[in-house]
């Protein structure tokens, strides 16, 4: 009983807090923005250490082909829970008629 007093007593301050939305919606927001901006960075690093195992594999020695095999399949390991991630979300806030924000605008050559 004495734990559960002293978790709700822990938990106080934040439902107090939690009257004032505004703020903690600007948070989430700002959280938001810093993932928008860090997730291509990520993938990118994650590319990058694929072409350098590659890199590694082609040009290496005995000991580097193996070296380079490891980064690539841990780069490709890296690629694939990031991408999965992001379409996982990306479902889920789908089926449960959740905005995503902006759609993903592809590139595309104008035809005349």
């Amino acid at each position: 009983m004495k734990k559960v007093i002293i978790a709700a007593l822990t938990f106080a301050p934040a439902v107090a807090f939690a009257q004032n939305l505004g703020n903690l919606e600007t948070l989430l927001r700002s959280v938001g923005r810093l993932i928008d901006i860090a997730l291509p960075i990520v993938v990118a690093i994650g590319l990058l250490a694929f072409f350098w195992g590659l890199v590694k594999f082609i040009f290496g020695g005995e000991e580097a082909k193996k070296e380079g095999t490891h980064l690539m399949i841990w780069g490709l390991v890296a690629l694939f829970v990031m991408v999965s991630v992001w379409g996982l979300v990306r479902f889920i806030g789908n089926s449960l008629g959740i905005g995503q924000g902006d759609t993903v605008v592809v590139p595309s050559v104008p035809l005349k």
